[in-house]
């Protein structure tokens, strides 16, 4: 199964990649799952996260090796599960696919306990911002993780 995350930037598919691989290696799941990210938006192509997102990672022990990449047509195809981290970048995708794609395209925090909404953009906030969408994103990953590994077993 592969799994998209988009926004104009996130490291939540790095976060993944560490629950995931952290409670399911042993079970073999390793390779039955793939994650990536990517925008909506053509801001920094190439570029690193920004500073405060790899602070924030590293702060949380998540290695961190993206370069900024915006989701594409084929993208919309390739992946099973589609989250969008907010309702625009929801939108956009909603725009640039079909009808038959449409299921499998969500919003992150519809796996929040805490509740649905949006994962807030921290870019023009401070380095707390970050931290808060990090504990946002680690609660939202920790039941998705749960609910696809269930699916497989």
């Amino acid at each position: 199964m592969k799994i998209l995350f988009v926004c104009l930037a996130t490291f939540a598919d790095h976060l993944w990649q560490k629950l995931f691989l952290m409670r399911n290696k042993a079970e073999g799941l390793d390779n039955f799952f793939k994650a990536d990210s990517c925008g909506t938006s053509n801001y920094n192509l190439g570029d690193d996260p920004d500073s405060r997102t790899i602070r924030s990672a590293k702060k949380n022990n998540i290695p961190i090796h993206h370069s900024a990449r915006q989701l594409t047509k084929s993208d919309l195809e390739e992946f099973d599960l589609i989250l969008a981290m907010d309702k625009n970048n929801l939108r956009t995708i909603l725009g640039l696919t079909n009808s038959v794609n449409k299921s499998k395209i969500k919003l992150m925090r519809s796996y929040d306990p805490i509740g649905e909404g949006d994962v807030p953009d921290p870019y023009y906030g401070n380095e707390k911002d970050f931290d808060d969408v990090f504990e946002i994103l680690n609660r939202s990953v920790e039941i998705l993780v749960d609910e696809l590994v269930k699916k497989t077993k």
